[in-house]
């Protein structure tokens, strides 16, 4: 049934109680890396532990472009490798995970004569990499289709499109699934627990971590075979507590997504822009009702769990939109801007293009046994998460077991669903969450009447998906933040009274996260919000 929010006091308790416990397996970072590799240790049957400073998939993992693709710029790229990898996870987690995953068809416009086959073969070749987990053949379409697809494409000088087809998702749904499905193979994971050290013992090797529970401040200490650093872009943090003055091993790259009205593209294609001006390529993608446009590859410094974006990033999207779409978006219509930082691997030399540094996943074992995981991206969280444990078995003189996440449902997972109605996302637990209903009517009504929520999916949150908090909520279970910021700031009042009741907070506590959430969704809006 998933997990009840008393269920994280007995989870604590649990680690309080076996303070002499050793771990096959501890993992740093509760992303899509390190929810991969839980899910593998634990269905593998390794006693597993799993720690997240914050919520599962607060950073990077929660702000991708909810795409589940092979790369067709990876292709561009000559990466055929990375491409044929990422294609044939793409058909395993829509076979695992079909209530979150679905098949979206792309559409790149032609403007030049010749786009049109060169695209086609480029695009025929991307299909054949997938083999039997294909998604559909690409096919070259008319100026007249492509306009019927996309009636707000911009139609001077277009001479055709090419139609290809990639998977699209919704990323912290996938994230709170996979702690739920690691919670039933045995695993133990926690959110609010931060890393703040890690221990070794007499040879320098590492031995367990300590870690505060960030709601009660209380310490523990935690022994293990081996750990996994699976922090993203937080990764150095770790590699410097193992050792200090190490070089860093990632340099952040960040990627900006618009949200707008689906007015502003209204069919069920997806496009694709193949060459900006920068040389990358540019999606604007419908989900949830709202169109995602994006994304950008901008060098930054330092990393932070809220990136903010950059007014030349804001600019750019809106400018490249502008040249292929009839009505050009203002900032005033943006109704939230994301931001997510990448985890690149840290170029060596001053010529490294960041567009340019290899997206496929690399794992470092360090001097002292931390096993490191970098990289990657959400398509190939699976083939992460196993690669990261057959390490951990080796290091950690595991007994070898194989990997079983192949075949492996996801929480949730159910096929069919109804796409009209935004409950799908919760799968098989559509119904159970409905049932809510008989234990208050109210909680059938709507949070807010631009957006499809209910109050049920508060409740629901708390009680089987470990949300804490208002940003909990309206960030990650329910998408609202990132979809409507203005309206989630509207939403922020109800939603902390309701999880007050659930984990008996009293009305300084609702104060305080109504304040916090609405200071954080202001952040996602070009022009603050004042109700």
């Amino acid at each position: 049934m998933g997990i009840t929010a008393t269920d994280r006091n007995s989870i604590v308790k649990t680690l309080a109680d076996n303070p002499d416990k050793i771990w096959d397996v501890v993992i740093v970072g509760g992303g899509a890396t390190g929810l991969g590799a839980a899910l593998d240790a634990a269905s593998r049957g390794y006693t597993t532990l799993l720690l997240e400073q914050a919520d599962f998939a607060k950073g990077t993992s929660s702000r991708s472009t909810k795409l589940v693709h092979g790369g067709v710029r990876y292709l561009a790229q000559g990466d055929i490798g990375l491409v044929r990898e990422a294609l044939h996870e793409r058909g395993l987690l829509l076979k695992n995970a079909p209530h979150l995953v679905k098949n979206e068809s792309f559409i790149i416009p032609n403007y030049e004569w010749w786009g049109g086959a060169f695209y086609t073969i480029g695009l025929t070749l991307y299909d054949l990499l997938a083999g039997k987990l294909g998604f559909g053949r690409a096919k070259h379409i008319s100026k007249k289709e492509v306009i019927e697809k996309l009636p707000t494409i911009n139609p001077k000088g277009l001479y055709g499109g090419v139609v290809y087809h990639d998977g699209q998702f919704d990323d912290s749904r996938l994230a709170v699934n996979l702690a739920q499905t690691s919670l039933e193979q045995g695993a133990t994971i926690l959110n609010y627990f931060k890393v703040v050290s890690l221990i070794k013992d007499n040879e320098q090797k590492i031995a367990g971590v300590v870690t505060v529970d960030q709601e009660t401040d209380q310490t523990y200490h935690v022994k293990a075979k081996t750990v996994i650093n699976a922090t993203g872009v937080f990764v150095d943090d770790l590699l410097q507590m193992d050792k200090p003055g190490k070089k860093p091993l990632v340099r952040p790259s960040q990627g900006v997504h618009l949200v707008l009205d689906r007015s502003f593209m209204p069919g069920e294609d997806a496009l694709m822009i193949p060459k900006t001006e920068d040389g990358r390529v540019l999606f604007a993608v419908p989900w949830h009702d709202k169109l995602v446009v994006g994304t950008t590859d901008t060098p930054i410094d330092d990393h932070d769990l809220e990136p903010r974006a950059l007014d030349e990033e804001v600019s750019f999207i809106i400018r490249t939109a502008e040249k292929y779409l009839v009505k050009t978006p203002t900032r005033k219509e943006v109704l939230s801007v994301f931001a997510g930082l990448r985890p690149l691997a840290a170029p060596q030399g001053d010529s490294a293009k960041t567009k340019e540094i290899s997206r496929s996943h690399k794992l470092l074992v360090s001097e002292s046994g931390l096993i490191t995981m970098t990289g990657g991206k959400w398509t190939t969280y699976r083939r992460m998460g196993e690669d990261t444990i057959d390490k951990a078995i080796e290091i950690g003189k595991l007994t070898p077991k194989p990997s079983v996440t192949k075949n492996l449902p996801i929480h949730g997972s159910k096929t069919n669903v109804n796409r009209n109605d935004h409950l799908y996302v919760y799968g098989s637990d559509e119904d159970a969450l409905l049932n809510l209903l008989k234990e208050n009517r109210e909680w059938g009504q709507k949070l807010h009447p631009d957006m499809p929520y209910i109050q049920a999916e508060v409740v629901w949150g708390v009680r089987h998906e470990m949300a804490r908090n208002v940003e909990d909520i309206l960030a990650r279970r329910v998408r609202a933040l990132f979809l409507n910021a203005r309206a989630a700031i509207d939403m922020a009042p109800q939603v902390a009274s309701l999880i007050a009741v659930e984990l008996d907070k009293d009305a300084v506590w609702q104060k305080e996260q109504v304040e916090s959430f609405t200071a954080l969704a202001n952040g996602y809006l070009l022009e603050p919000y004042k109700k």
